[in-house]
């Protein structure tokens, strides 16, 4: 049987006015920034899953044994308002189980988590993201912060490996890519760190209960991870990496 990863939020759609003089009219797309890492994820040898942000309000499983059943949960890009408030509880006043505390007890269980950092995920654009509030902060590395925690880097940063013998680091260089921004957060001392980004954690790890959770505090798709970064020879492996590491048992 393959081991399967869970990639969770990681799509958007946009809604464009478009105004010509007297005249308007509309147009929409729906996109995800899925591609890079969903290759990764398959040459590595696991099968991938994907649940997208508008489905996941009432996609993403409320039972802890459905979420046993990855290897990995990947939260990428959803804030978590979408998991607290699925549709019948928003619409209806229905009482669902707190996902979020589901996520937690999933790693002190036995599972993994990996945090990817977005405009939703950690604390997010105007704080929205909101992870910092939840049962999931409990089994992350970093604090969240609770504004704004975007990093903005128009002219690029690049990270900086502080631990080149980490197991992720096997078989890759030292000089990474720049990335053009990241989701700022404050290293908690039990964490494993491996790379920092103007100071702040890049890539961190830490033990909770039974399992591990990880963080990766840029995005693993434009706009913050540019085509250099996205398209790097190496980013199949630091992913590859991080999971083996992540669902080590």
């Amino acid at each position: 049987m393959s081991k399967k990863i869970l990639l969770v939020g990681e799509s958007w759609m946009s809604f464009t006015t478009h105004v010509k003089g007297f005249d308007t009219f509309y147009t929409s797309v729906y996109e995800t920034g899925k591609e890079w890492i969903e290759k990764a994820i398959k040459e590595a040898g696991y099968e991938f899953v994907f649940i997208p942000n508008h489905e996941a309000m009432d996609g993403f499983p409320f039972e802890l044994e459905a979420l046993k059943e990855y290897e990995c949960i990947i939260l990428s890009d959803i804030g978590a308002n979408t998991l607290l408030l699925p549709t019948e509880t928003f619409a209806k006043s229905v009482k669902k189980p707190n996902r979020c505390n589901l996520i937690r007890d999933y790693v002190l269980e036995g599972g993994s988590l990996l945090m990817v950092g977005g405009y939703m995920t950690f604390a997010g654009i105007d704080g929205k993201g909101k992870w910092h509030d939840t049962a999931v902060q409990e089994v992350l590395p970093v604090e969240v912060l609770t504004i704004d925690d975007r990093m903005e880097h128009c002219d690029g940063v690049v990270p900086e490996i502080i631990n080149k013998n980490h197991a992720i680091m096997e078989g890759l260089p030292t000089e990474w890519p720049n990335v053009l921004g990241y989701n700022k957060t404050i290293v908690k001392e039990d964490a494993d760190v491996v790379a920092t980004i103007c100071g702040d954690p890049f890539i961190a790890f830490g033990n909770y209960g039974k399992g591990k959770s990880g963080v990766f505090t840029t995005d693993c798709a434009p706009h913050w991870a540019p085509p250099e970064f996205c398209n790097w020879e190496y980013y199949n492996k630091l992913f590859a990496n991080i999971f083996a590491y992540l669902t080590k048992r």
